[in-house]
């Protein structure tokens, strides 16, 4: 009997710091923030921005000016603002604007 409940204690403590490893905060990837291009800088505000808050911004804008496609909301019908930012495409897909906007991010070593 005291093995099954020691063999517990293993996996018990192996799921413990599982948990605490995934629980941990990233400092880099898509949550760290980089200096990005001065079209972007104009369109998000700031000089330093994560991907993920840069594309919460677009979609805030999109949302606000009503910017979807009312037949197929996939698609985003781009104002002059989007355009600079997106390459001056007047219909983007919304699975194409992580791939529009990461020119926009400058690589820093």
């Amino acid at each position: 009997m005291s093995r099954v409940f020691s063999a517990c204690k293993v996996f018990m403590a192996a799921a413990k710091t599982e948990a605490k490893a995934a629980t941990r905060p990233s400092s880099g990837g898509l949550l760290k923030p980089v200096p990005v291009s001065p079209v972007m800088r104009k369109f998000v505000g700031v000089s330093e921005i994560s991907r993920v808050d840069a594309v919460k911004k677009i979609w805030e804008h999109i949302k606000s000016n009503n910017l979807q496609d009312p037949l197929n909301r996939r698609q985003i019908l781009c104002d002059e603002k989007l355009k600079t930012i997106f390459g001056g495409k007047d219909k983007v897909g919304m699975l194409e604007i992580a791939k529009l906007i990461s020119p926009h991010f400058i690589k820093v070593s």
